[in-house]
C-alpha cells in the first residue's frame, strides 16, 4: 500500500503539472468546476439599442463568442446617461461572466458632474480595453459669415456672448468640447443644450445656432450635403473621412483634443488572467476588417491596447475634463 505522504507528493506534483500546462483562462477555475468561460457571458450595452454604441458592442460580442467558444449575449441597460448600466456592472459578480461598454460621461465625466454616483469607477471597474476614440467635427451654420476657424474665433471675439453652441445636453462630449474651446480660445460663446443631438443638428442646419461640436457620423451626412459648414477636428490626426478639414491645433488651437470614446470593462475584482484573456481577444479582434471598416466608416479611430493603459487614459480624461468643468463653473448635480 502506497504511503500517504507519497501519496500527497504524487498528487502535488501532478497539480503542479496540470498549472504549468493548462491555459491561463482555465487556472482561475475551482478545483473540480470547468475552466472559464464554460457558459454565456452577458455584454452590457449602458446605452439604447440601435444606437452607436450599441451597433459596435453587438460587433464585438459576435466576434468575441467565436474567439471565446461561447455565446457573448448583448443586454440593454439604459438611462441616466450611461449611469444605470455602468452601475449595473459595477455591482455584478466579479467572475467573468458580465463585461460591458465603458464610455466617457459614466468614466471620466460624471465623477465631476454627480455629487451621488453610484459606483466608484476607480475602485469597482475593471478596465480590459479601449475600443475607440471618436473625435468630434466642428461645424458652423452656413448662415454664418465665417469660412475657418481663425475667422469664427475673430468673430467670436468681435462680439462676445452673441454666438451660439448646440449640444444634446449639459456634460456630454457636444457640450464639453465647447466649453474647451471656450476657455483655450478665449471666447465668449453662449451654451444652448438640447434633449438629444438630433434636435441640435436640425438647429444648426436651419442657422438657429452658429456652431457645434458633433460625432463625425451624425455630422457627415449634412457635411456631404452642404447643409452645414465644417471648419475642424478635434482630433490630433484628420479623419479619413473628411481629409480636407484640419485639426483644432493646425489651426492654432494649441493642446485642444477631445473624443467621444468607449470601451469595453468588467467589474472590479474580476480575475487578472480573465482581464488578460478578453484584452487578447479584443486586440485581435480590432484587426479584423469588418470591425476596422465600421469604425472608420463612422469616423472613429480604432484603439487597442492594454488594460493598464486604458486605465491611465480613463485617469488622464477624468483630470482633463475635471478641470474644464471647473473653468465653466458647471455645477455638480
Amino acid at each position: 500500500m502506497t504511503h500517504p505522504a507519497k501519496r500527497l507528493q504524487a498528487l502535488a506534483l501532478s497539480l503542479l503539472a496540470l498549472c504549468l500546462t493548462t491555459p491561463v483562462g482555465a487556472q482561475t477555475a475551482p478545483e473540480g468546476a470547468k475552466p472559464w468561460p464554460n457558459k454565456n457571458i452577458t455584454l452590457v450595452v449602458t446605452y439604447a439599442a440601435g444606437g452607436f454604441a450599441d451597433t459596435r458592442m453587438r460587433l464585438l460580442a459576435r466576434k468575441l463568442s467565436d474567439k471565446l467558444g461561447q455565446p457573448v449575449v448583448v443586454e440593454n441597460k439604459t438611462g441616466a446617461g450611461g449611469v444605470i448600466g455602468t452601475a449595473y456592472i459595477a455591482k455584478a459578480l466579479p467572475d467573468g461572466y458580465t463585461i460591458g461598454s465603458g464610455n466617457l460621461a459614466p468614466l471620466a465625466v460624471n465623477p465631476s458632474l454627480m455629487t451621488m454616483l453610484p459606483y466608484n469607477p476607480t475602485k469597482e471597474i475593471a478596465p480590459i480595453i479601449l475600443i475607440e476614440n471618436s473625435p468630434l467635427v466642428l461645424s458652423v451654420a452656413n448662415s454664418m459669415p465665417v469660412k475657418s476657424l481663425p475667422e469664427l474665433v475673430a468673430l467670436a471675439k468681435k462680439e462676445p456672448g452673441k454666438l451660439t453652441f448646440g449640444s444634446s445636453g449639459i456634460g456630454g462630449a457636444h457640450h464639453l468640447s465647447g466649453e474647451m474651446f471656450r476657455e483655450i480660445a478665449k471666447i465668449d460663446i453662449v451654451h444652448v443644450p438640447y434633449k438629444g443631438g438630433a434636435p441640435a443638428s436640425t438647429d444648426l442646419m436651419a442657422g438657429h445656432l452658429s456652431m457645434m461640436f458633433e460625432m463625425g457620423y451624425a455630422a457627415l451626412p449634412a457635411i456631404k450635403g452642404n447643409k452645414i459648414r465644417p471648419l475642424a477636428v478635434t482630433s490630433t490626426k484628420r479623419l479619413a473621412l473628411l481629409p480636407d478639414v484640419p485639426t483644432m491645433a493646425e489651426l492654432g488651437v494649441a493642446d485642444f483634443e477631445s473624443y467621444n470614446w468607449q470601451g469595453v470593462i468588467a467589474p472590479g475584482g474580476t480575475p487578472p488572467a480573465i482581464i488578460r484573456k478578453f484584452n487578447a481577444a479584443l486586440n485581435e479582434i480590432l484587426l479584423d476588417p469588418e470591425v476596422l471598416k465600421q469604425i472608420t466608416d463612422s469616423g472613429s479611430q480604432p484603439a487597442g491596447g492594454s488594460p493598464e493603459a486604458f486605465a491611465q487614459f480613463i485617469a488622464s480624461e477624468t483630470a482633463k475634463w475635471a478641470k474644464v468643468i471647473q473653468a465653466a463653473n458647471i455645477q455638480p448635480q
